[in-house]
């Protein structure tokens, strides 16, 4: 068993690469670019005003945007919300894929990943601490919710970031360190305890500044629970 080359890794292809599912059938460019604008508005009003403050109506005000724009491309706020994960999750998944590519040791790169999702680190954490903390906690609560009422579409737009956690443990696999497992299922396994542990900690101190700390030493015990479940 070998560890993957990091040629190899490079002809990968990126999990979240390509345009998003709310994207692909988009042809008109104008409606297509009209649709982006509506995402980062909603994303913009989680971090200023939470989940309280993403309505339609605000959107549409902070768009200019006619109420019939909105529909052209969303059935409502559930589509819109999916729409915010799945564009949340495939600059995510772009961002930790660039950064693992130059690792060699598949755990290492596996432990990179499950550290960030710990620690909520992304290309997106662009605000400050209290906007970041009021929007992750945000998109907590609608997780949740759309895991009872949108299952399929949630892992849809889940998919990117569970590609690549699966690749890693498939490497892992080959390499040895991982125990035999079909990787989609175990990834789904260490998603759920991490993304779980992740809701928790986030609605629990939605209202308090984030203890870095804290934050780093739950982010190793995840791992450490993580590497001890899949190691071989």
């Amino acid at each position: 068993m070998t560890l993957a080359s990091k040629s190899d890794r490079s002809a990968a292809p990126t999990p979240g690469d390509g345009p998003a599912r709310w994207e692909e059938d988009g042809c008109d460019q104008q409606l297509l670019e009209r649709s982006r604008r509506i995402v980062e508005a909603a994303y913009e009003l989680l971090e200023d005003e939470g989940l309280e403050g993403l309505t339609i109506r605000a959107v549409l005000k902070k768009t200019g945007l006619a109420r019939r724009a909105f529909y052209e491309r969303f059935a409502g706020k559930d589509d819109l919300m999916l729409a915010v994960f799945e564009q949340t999750i495939r600059l995510a998944a772009n961002h930790y894929a660039e950064q693992v590519r130059p690792l060699p040791d598949p755990m290492r790169r596996l432990q990179l990943i499950i550290t960030s999702i710990s620690l909520g680190t992304s290309t997106l954490d662009r605000v400050d601490a209290q906007q970041a903390t009021r929007r992750a906690a945000a998109m907590s609560r609608e997780h949740l919710r759309l895991a009872e009422s949108r299952p399929d579409d949630l892992q849809a737009a889940l998919s990117p970031l569970m590609t690549l956690i699966a690749q890693q443990l498939s490497d892992g696999m080959e390499a040895g360190l991982v125990r035999e497992c079909a990787p989609e299922r175990l990834a789904t396994l260490v998603y759920n305890l991490v993304s779980t542990t992740v809701h928790a900690e986030l609605l629990a101190q939605e209202t308090v500044r984030p203890d870095r700390e804290h934050q780093l030493g739950l982010a190793a015990e995840v791992w450490e629970f993580c590497r001890r479940a899949i190691a071989a």
